[in-house]
């Protein structure tokens, strides 16, 4: 089985984990990996599917993931941005002697929304998605990484950051995301928040279009863990804001060395 793509980088005593979002890589991370040399050894993951990682075999399921990661790096703090957060959390759920402590990063547990659970997307919006990608999914990663700059402080710099950053290891595996879409679909880690014995801590950004931040301030609570607002950010903090997501998370682990 071909396994994933990890990169250490940094030159701290403290273990790190790092996992992307959808439609992303590792690289993406880049900001709050300079952010944090110093404190923090980190390992940074490219999912199946995406950057380096795209011609692995691994399924993109999180506890598939998770157990790949795990086999391959120590135990360590593990920080999840996006898609790559249910990735995290189940981690902590399943494999716990592995996670030291979870760090959400604007993710939810249940990504779409329902009569129980309002701070989700338009399940519409999720379908749409999916038929996008079936038609041109170069256009359609384009167009979310657009709505993943909304709301920040300067959207358009954002974007092309991000588009740039994107496809810097070539691009993702069609069929990969279109499981991606699916498990953002299908997701719902709302049950299980309750189960986490470990610290966590929920990253969100004030101004996120694709995950609400009460959606983080909710799950902080049901999971016994500390929420974060950084307060000009939106859906990619660590691009502009890497120096108050670096503070909130050193803050953090100083507290649960």
């Amino acid at each position: 089985m071909s396994g994933l793509h990890i990169e250490t980088h940094g030159r701290g005593d403290t273990p790190l984990m790092m996992i992307h979002g959808w439609a992303m890589h590792g690289g993406i991370l880049a900001p709050l990996v300079e952010a944090l040399a110093d404190r923090y050894t980190m390992h940074v993951v490219d999912l199946p599917g995406h950057g380096y990682s795209c011609q692995s075999d691994i399924p993109l399921e999180p506890l598939a993931c998770a157990r790949a990661i795990a086999a391959e790096t120590p135990r360590a703090t593990w920080l999840g941005w996006s898609m790559g957060g249910l990735v995290a959390l189940t981690a902590a759920l399943d494999l716990p002697e592995a996670v030291h402590a979870v760090v959400p990063m604007c993710s939810t547990p249940r990504f779409v929304r329902d009569a129980e659970w309002p701070y989700g997307n338009d399940a519409a919006m999720v379908r749409q998605l999916a038929a996008d990608l079936e038609a041109d999914y170069k256009a359609t990663v384009e167009r979310f990484i657009a709505l993943e700059a909304m709301g920040s402080a300067d959207p358009r710099a954002e974007a092309r950051r991000l588009k740039e950053d994107a496809f810097s290891r070539g691009e993702p595996d069609p069929r990969v995301l279109m499981e991606g879409i699916r498990l953002l679909e299908a997701a719902d880690l709302r049950p299980r928040l309750h189960e986490i014995r470990q610290p966590s801590l929920w990253i969100a950004g004030r101004r996120d279009r694709i995950v609400h931040p009460e959606a983080m301030r909710w799950s902080a609570e049901a999971a016994g863990g500390r929420f974060e607002e950084i307060a000009h950010a939106g859906h990619a903090p660590f691009i502009g804001h890497a120096t108050a997501v670096a503070d909130v998370l050193t803050q953090f682990t100083d507290a649960n060395p």
